[in-house]
This record gives structure tokens, sequence and C-alpha cells, in this order.
């Protein structure tokens, strides 16, 4: 059954032998033998009504192997008054292919529906983080440009959050000469950074 190729050989024409439904009863007794004839029989039919509804050749192996196994699995099940047991074998191929049309409109459905809650993204979160890195390498760039004052100013203001009178305790400098080196110091990251206003 592991042969996908062996599943699209057509039973044997004229070949004499027990009949398809005395094979499904030796089957269900548990008889390889039985079912490796019976599998002859069957595979062709089972994996054509399969092709017909999937369209896909290697979901129609797929599934053909499931009804096969499953006729395998539950050949005491089967019961002579019901029909024959190809048509038995072409319901059951039948019903597996239309299952796996279902299930994958099931998941193409659940997609969609994830894809409207959840909308794609508007920007670009790659390029978004890299001019994010370029931006903060060019900001420490021309902070080092500084003097070590000015640097140390803007630091402790913009980036500690220190007012003024605060940066000039911490760096113990003058009020004024903290306020004129810290607009030198802008006035040259402006300029380093490239901006216009």
């Amino acid at each position: 059954m592991d042969d996908p190729v062996r599943a699209m050989r057509p039973a044997a024409p004229g070949q004499a032998g027990p009949s398809p439904e005395d094979l499904m009863a030796q089957v269900a007794r548990g008889s390889e033998a039985a079912f490796e004839q019976l599998y002859d029989v069957v595979a062709g039919p089972v994996f054509g009504v399969v092709r017909r509804v999937l369209r896909d050749v290697a979901q129609s192996e797929e599934v053909a192997q499931e009804v096969l196994v499953e006729l395998w699995r539950t050949a005491a099940r089967y019961d002579r008054g019901q029909g024959s047991v190809l048509n038995w074998s072409l319901t059951l191929a039948h019903r597996r292919a239309v299952d796996r049309v279902r299930s994958a409109q099931a998941r193409t459905d659940r997609e969609q529906r994830a894809g409207v809650m959840a909308p794609g993204r508007e920007f670009d979160e790659v390029m978004e983080a890299v001019t994010a890195r370029l931006e903060r390498e060019q900001v420490r760039r021309c902070l080092n440009g500084l003097t070590e004052l000015q640097r140390e100013s803007i630091m402790l203001a913009y980036y500690g959050g220190h007012t003024y009178p605060e940066v000039a305790d911490l760096l113990q400098s003058p009020l004024g000469t903290v306020k004129t080196r810290m607009r030198d110091g802008l006035i040259r990251l402006r300029d380093c950074l490239g901006v216009t206003r």
C-alpha cells in the first residue's frame, strides 16, 4: 500500500478467482493475501474517483491510500446486502475526497477570517528598524564630535531628563556657561545631523 503507482494500476481483466465480496470476507478475518487481491481490484477505481474530486495527483494518492487502509480496518463492517464491495469502496473514496475538499476550504476560510481580523502591516518593520538604527548611530557619531562639556550637558538634559540648573549643579559649572555650551552643542548637532530647521 506504500506504492502509489500500484494504487493506480487497474485490476487485471478477466482474472478468475474469488469475488471481491468473498475477498472482503477473508480480509475481515485478517487475510493479508486476500487484501492484496482486493487491493488490485479496487485500488484503480478508488484512485479514479478521488482524482476526479481532488484533481491534485499527490493529494489523490494520499486520500486513495487512506481509503484502502480504511477498507482493511473496517472490512468486518461490510455487508453484502448493502451492495458490492466496489460500490462500497467507491462510496468511501468519494466521501474521503469530499471531506478533504471541505477541510481545505475550511482552512482557507479560517485564514481569510484571521487575515481580516489582523490586517497586514502598513509599514515595513525591517526598514523601520534599520532606519532607526542608522539614525541612532548618526546621533552617536555627532555627539562624539562635540566638546566634553557640550556632550555631557546635552546627555544630562536630553537623555537624563535634568533641568538646566540641575545640569549646572551636576557639572559644577555656572548656569550661563552650561546654557551657552548646550546651545552651541545643539547647533553643531543640528548641522551634523543635517536638520534644516
